[in-house]
């Protein structure tokens, strides 16, 4: 089972250097279980055995989950290779994703990034905090898909110059007056043909804008260590939601495609909804009881 997993970890040459170190971790713990241990001699129980004792040294469930998919395609790699007949990984076997809510940054952190990019990067930062731009349509994002003067956003492009495949991804995202004069005025600066730039007014990458959020974060109180672009589609959907707009105007904004994904994500930022409604019944009963005295008085 060791070699087995010393070759499949050869697959991971060449990926980025955070995605081989979570392989690495993820595949020592494998090995502590079953390196000894032949590919067939691996059964279910093992496997269910393996992932409650990970639980019980108080291992976050959703990291139990991250280090159980690893081993399960390992072990599926091990079928296709045709050195098992069968894994031992199935729905039976598999522990808890737990609830894995997203990092929402404050207005503050916010700002303090934006103030750590590179000033010809900045508009990043602004496409993602307040256009719920992903990373590869930031950086694919041309001044022809922006109308500066009426105030809006259309994605069209993902990086390098893909069409969006879905019509949700190219909804157009209005955006406010002052948002469209700091894209405008970036523009004015740095010139080239899309909003985001190198230092030298041609296009940039996704990947520079991600090497520029690590360097960002890590100069930003309070940020975990794993926060990423992406996380700022998170607060675009706290600041709507904290200012009471409902979820079908959140789902626009975010250019989802249904209100599901939406709530299923995001459900837990909105009011606690059963005081909500315990209110609004209790304000009913209140008004109740206030015209029956005044019948009696």
């Amino acid at each position: 089972m060791g070699e087995w997993c010393d070759k499949w970890l050869e697959g991971y040459a060449g990926h980025r250097p955070t995605t081989v170190r979570a392989a690495k971790t993820h595949i020592r713990l494998i090995r502590d279980e079953f390196g000894s241990m032949r590919l067939s001699a691996v059964k279910p129980s093992h496997v269910k055995r393996w992932t409650a004792r990970l639980t019980a040294e108080n291992r976050a469930p959703s990291y139990v989950y991250a280090v159980y998919r690893r081993f399960a395609q390992i072990m599926g790699d091990a079928v296709h290779d045709d050195l098992i007949r069968k894994s031992p990984c199935s729905r039976k076997t598999a522990p808890a994703q737990g609830e894995q809510r997203p990092y929402v940054a404050t207005t503050e952190q916010v700002w303090g990034l934006y103030e750590e990019f590179s000033e010809h990067l900045r508009p990043a930062v602004l496409l993602g905090s307040f256009v719920g731009l992903r990373v590869a349509e930031a950086a694919a994002l041309r001044v022809q898909d922006v109308d500066f003067m009426r105030g809006v956003v259309t994605p069209v492009l993902q990086y390098p110059a893909e069409p969006l495949k879905t019509e949700e991804s190219r909804t157009p995202v209005p955006i406010p007056r002052e948002l469209a004069m700091l894209l405008a005025s970036s523009v004015e600066r740095f010139g080239g043909e899309r909003v985001v730039t190198n230092e030298v007014g041609r296009g940039t990458t996704p990947w520079a804008i991600e090497r520029a959020m690590r360097s960002a974060r890590a100069k930003v109180d309070g940020l975990p260590g794993e926060f990423r672009f992406h996380n700022l589609r998170h607060y675009l959907a706290s600041l709507l939601i904290g200012n009471g707009l409902d979820v079908k105007v959140v789902q626009r904004r975010l250019r989802h495609r249904n209100a599901t994904t939406t709530l299923n994500t995001y459900g837990h930022l909105w009011p606690d909804a059963d005081e909500s409604a315990r209110e609004a019944i209790a304000a009913v009963l209140a008004s109740r009881a206030d015209s029956l005295r005044t019948d009696t008085s």
